[in-house]
């Protein structure tokens, strides 16, 4: 088994608390997608069910027969006798439909006045000449594709002309540094890496295409071509293998005829952090991941097709912006922006100036964008006309009861429900919502598992319980259909990591919660190894081996602290290699150190696993067994008092530890 791939036994702590509700407004419930009746529906025939939404949702070539197979556990299969294409579904059937002069993608680029309204007629051209540009560089079924890309119109096509193609894609986010998009190249085999020379970033051009460059300078690799966006115009470095993106989609043939493939046909991989410092590909097929992903879009979302005007704030690099800026609404043919920019990019109201030009009805954001509004202040929000907007959501990490209420006033005019949603890349989709139509709404809980979705809670024995304010273990007891099919390449490893904590009849998610007395959900965020810094999955481990491959550093232990504004941030513990102890063995000393391991973090992994602290110590606290104790850790970072250190080596090393911080 691999080390560090189980879930600590650490116990949970009650980080919340609960306040006044707010039941649905008349209006919103009577137009709302998602009604009370769903939950009836889903509980009598779980598999009729699912299947009911397979064929309300998505337009299939071969109709299936069966919905689910789970003779196999844990690997499902759903409707695995169907055949469908995923692009078709997202795009083709809206222009067939009639629907090509509707805006797919308002894109807004961050240079002021940069923008390009691309309708469904016009994203059909492009996907199809994309998908003769990669096929005439030899990409065909199984193939796997490599998306390295900024927030552009490009990287929906290119992972829509790949799913065209049958070809899984594996898109890495842009913020990733060029070691990690090699694991990930060299793990999926891509055949052809997408990028582009550049994007733009605080209002200036940063560099894309050197990282792709630097990924694949490591001797043999499995990347036959790179397919270049211009985007900047900045200088680019160039070699044989590379070639322009425009220029390969003037050549290529300007129609392409989709094939249907079976609905258990792998759509993408998509890598995220495991505890044993090794990136985990977390693969999902077609046909069920579309369905609950366009099920979802349609009644946690309450997306209208013909009226609502959505905008998902997620990177495309994320299974976020897989599911619901590309999957999700355009299989429901929406209308959606997408911006390339940060939110303080030329000025601190751009979102809201985006809301307001773009009449946008529907925001999906992450709580620590929300906090850092709150920081903001009220008043730049105040400036814009925000009254277009009607749902707002919430992804990516628990948001607290103070961020909901402000996000509630300030940005959806205390008018809004707010969908405090609950899902991982592993499922998909959302797994734990309210619907707005239906649910009284708790600031700071996720509340229900959504109609279809079966989840209990645990405690450390594995039993389910009901009692209020008992903090447990989140699982899923149902397979359902955007489940991640394994690790690619590694079934046994996927086997390991999510269902064998409490046996093979749960999934666990990794994550601690309670059920309060109304019987709502709250999440209490990770119990294992892994981060939620601003809403991404951060390895400790794979953070302490980028400290560790520095060469002053001899041993370094990695915690989440609790942030109020990124919900959890990095903290490191780090012991110098002898020969350096002087540069930080004296108080006042060490500051540039300290800045340079922080900048090595970044360009191992990237900017946003850079620690906001590192302390370095002469001793990390330890068991007798040699395992470091990062509870402990935890507490010094948090600023708590320290709690049982009986089964520490030396409990002496936690009180050097604590004088430090005093004293740095």
């Amino acid at each position: 088994m691999r080390k560090g791939d189980t879930v600590s036994e650490e116990p949970l702590e009650n980080l919340v608390h609960e306040g006044q509700t707010f039941p649905p407004l008349p209006d919103f419930a009577a137009q709302a997608n998602g009604t009370a009746d769903l939950y009836e529906q889903a509980e009598a025939d779980h598999e009729g069910f699912w299947a009911e939404q397979a064929r309300t949702y998505l337009t299939w070539s071969t109709p299936f027969t069966q919905s689910l197979d789970w003779s196999n556990p844990p690997f499902a299969k759903w409707f695995a006798d169907g055949e469908l294409n995923a692009c078709v579904n997202a795009v083709d059937r809206h222009v067939e439909a009639g629907r090509g002069d509707k805006v797919a993608i308002h894109f807004v680029g961050e240079p002021e006045g940069d923008t390009r309204d691309i309708t469904y007629a016009d994203l059909h051209a492009e996907v199809q000449r994309a998908a003769n540009a990669l096929a005439d560089l030899g990409v065909g079924k199984g193939d796997t594709v490599a998306i390295y890309l900024p927030m552009i119109p490009e990287a929906a096509v290119a992972m829509l002309a790949c799913a065209r193609l049958g070809a899984p894609h594996s898109v890495v986010f842009g913020g990733f540094s060029a070691e990690a998009l090699h694991s990930r190249i060299d793990d999926a085999q891509a055949k052809v890496v997408i990028t582009s020379d550049g994007g733009f970033r605080r209002g200036a051009p940063s560099a894309l295409k050197p990282a792709v460059d630097a990924a694949l300078d490591h001797g043999d690799t499995s990347v036959e071509h790179v397919l270049v966006v211009r985007r900047t115009g900045q200088d680019t470095a160039w070699n044989d293998r590379d070639v322009w993106w425009h220029e390969a989609l003037e050549k290529a043939a300007p129609t392409h005829e989709a094939q249907a493939f079976e609905a258990e046909h792998p759509l993408f991989i998509l890598y995220t952090s495991g505890t044993t410092g090794k990136p985990k590909g977390i693969f999902h097929t077609t046909g069920g991941y579309l369905t609950q992903a366009a099920y979802t879009n349609a009644v946690v979302h309450d997306v209208h097709r013909d009226t609502d005007v959505y905008w998902c704030t997620a990177d495309i690099g994320w299974v976020t912006g897989h599911s619901y800026i590309v999957y999700g609404p355009l299989t429901n043919g929406v209308t959606q922006v997408m911006y390339e920019g940060t939110p303080d990019t030329p000025h601190q109201g751009r979102w809201w100036e985006i809301v307001q030009d773009y009449k946008v009805t529907i925001l999906y954001t992450a709580p620590t964008a929300v906090r850092t509004f709150m920081k903001w202040g009220a008043d730049i929000p105040a400036k814009f006309d925000m009254s277009s907007l009607r749902l707002l959501g919430s992804v990516g990490e628990p948001i607290n009861p103070e961020a909901w209420l402000w996000y509630h006033k300030h940005i959806g005019g205390g008018r809004a429900p707010i969908v405090d949603t609950w899902w991982q890349t592993e499922t998909g989709a959302i797994m734990i919502s309210p619907l707005p139509g239906v649910t009284t709404l708790e600031p700071g809980s996720a509340q229900k598992p959504i109609p279809g979705i079966s989840a209990e809670i645990l405690d450390d024995e594995g039993k389910p319980f009901t009692t209020p304010e008992q903090v447990g273990y989140l699982v899923l007891t149902k397979p359902w259909p955007s489940m991640l099919r394994g690790i690619w390449g590694d079934p046994e490893r996927y086997k390991e990591t999510y269902w064998s904590r409490f046996g093979e009849k749960y999934y666990f998610a990794g994550d601690g919660a309670k059920y309060d007395a109304q019987g709502n959900i709250w999440l209490l965020g990770r119990v294992d190894d892994v981060m939620n810094v601003s809403g991404h999955r951060l390895s400790t481990a794979e953070i302490e081996s980028a400290l560790v491959s520095h060469p002053k550093v001899a041993e370094a232990a990695v915690v989440g602290a609790n942030d109020e504004t990124t919900g959890q941030a990095v903290c490191a513990f780090v012991i110098l290699r002898q020969e350096f102890v002087e540069e930080a063995d004296e108080p006042g000393e060490g500051k540039d150190l300290v800045q340079e391991l922080r900048n090595h973090v970044a360009k191992e992994i990237g900017p946003i696993a850079k620690p906001r602290s590192i302390m370095i110590v002469s001793e990390l606290p330890k068991t007798r067994s040699g395992k470091i104790m990062r509870r402990l850790l935890r507490d010094v970072a948090e600023g708590r008092e320290v709690g049982d250190v009986t089964t520490l080596a030396d409990s002496s090393v936690m009180d050097l530890i604590k004088t430090g911080m005093t004293t740095d």
